[in-house]
């Protein structure tokens, strides 16, 4: 793999450079961020940005979905200035409880409007596809399905790993809806559960379990299986991608949006410019291997184009419409 710690670096300078003299703080205490991306992803990104902004930060980590419960829950008092999610379904509850407050174009038009909220409630700061992962010792990609429906096939019984509560799968369980209706789904969901695929509680495992020889297929998202190759160069997984546009190789970003009852707006807005900056975006693309979102950041080599990947014509700002109908029809089919 190849050495990206000084491209990095230097682009975090770069961006320390700007970003200076233009921050104004007016911290009272710092900022609170509820995290649905994981701490050993984002962390080291945050800590960056508090040392070379000065603005404290606290975090809480959970799942997205169970923090884009919890803020429901708390409405206008909520004391999280800002909500990180892996995902645009999380993300959508949120704004259509018309809890977040909407961002300007000095943020949105950084990235493709496909990426982020129709009505700039929300905007995406890193891509993640969904992909299959496979045991290439076990599994040739010719004999991988056209779509994630193959896998209802009796020859892959018990061996397509999936993460039934895992926020991403059921953003993917709300675009197969939105792309193919509620029965289709529903079907392909009791399909799968008759099928007996295990099930484990969140992509890392599954991508671990792939590498192990426990299960020879896995739906998850691209990049646990970069990181983990990253570690270990020889480990049997490989991301395999499906070769017709469908809600199993949806690109869906990770974004962020600021909380209307935040008391601490300045700094929100000086967080999301950070992560939308050269700096951050070189992070995202060469140290966990997802797609940078703004326009003109290289994303990872060893990555597709993200233009290559077939995805269906889905409003991602949507998903929040059919979350909790995707998450009534996995628990039907007994996947939780």
């Amino acid at each position: 793999m190849r050495d990206t710690r000084g491209r990095y670096t230097l682009s975090l300078l770069l961006f320390v450079v700007l970003f200076a003299g233009c921050s104004a703080t007016g911290n009272d205490g710092g900022l609170v961020i509820y995290s649905g991306r994981s701490e050993d992803l984002v962390q080291p990104l945050i800590d960056q940005f508090v040392t070379e902004t000065g603005i404290n930060v606290a975090v809480r980590y959970a799942g997205s979905s169970d923090l884009a419960a919890t803020i429901l829950e708390e409405g206008g008092s909520s004391p999280a200035d800002l909500f990180f999610a892996q995902d645009p379904a999380s993300l959508g509850t949120v704004a259509l409880a018309g809890l977040f407050t909407k961002l300007g174009p000095i943020h949105t038009d950084k990235v493709p409007a496909q990426f982020s909220d129709s009505q700039s409630r929300w905007v995406g700061i890193s891509g993640r596809a969904r992909v299959v992962v496979y045991d290439a010792t076990r599994v040739s990609p010719d004999d991988l399905p056209e779509t994630e429906d193959g896998f209802t096939e009796s020859r892959w019984s018990g061996e397509t790993a999936i993460a039934p509560t895992n926020g991403s799968f059921l953003a993917f369980v709300a675009a197969k809806i939105l792309d193919e209706g509620e029965e289709v789904t529903s079907a392909w969901l009791d399909a799968m559960a008759s099928n007996k695929q295990p099930t484990y509680a969140k992509n890392s495992s599954i991508v671990a379990a792939v590498n192990a020889g426990e299960v020879k297929t896995g739906l998850v998202n691209h990049y646990y299986l970069l990181r983990a190759l990253a570690v270990e160069p020889n480990e049997v997984g490989r991301n395999f991608s499906f070769s017709v546009p469908t809600a199993g190789a949806i690109v869906m970003p990770a974004g962020i949006g600021i909380l209307e009852s935040s008391d601490n707006k300045t700094d929100a807005e000086a967080f999301v410019a950070f992560m939308l900056s050269t700096a951050a975006q070189t992070y995202f693309s060469e140290v966990t291997f997802e797609y940078p979102l703004v326009h003109g950041v290289e994303a990872n080599e060893q990555l597709p184009p993200l233009a290559s990947i077939p995805t269906p014509d889905i409003d991602l700002s949507r998903l929040a419409e059919v979350l909790d109908l995707a998450t009534d029809l996995v628990a039907a089919a007994g996947l939780i």
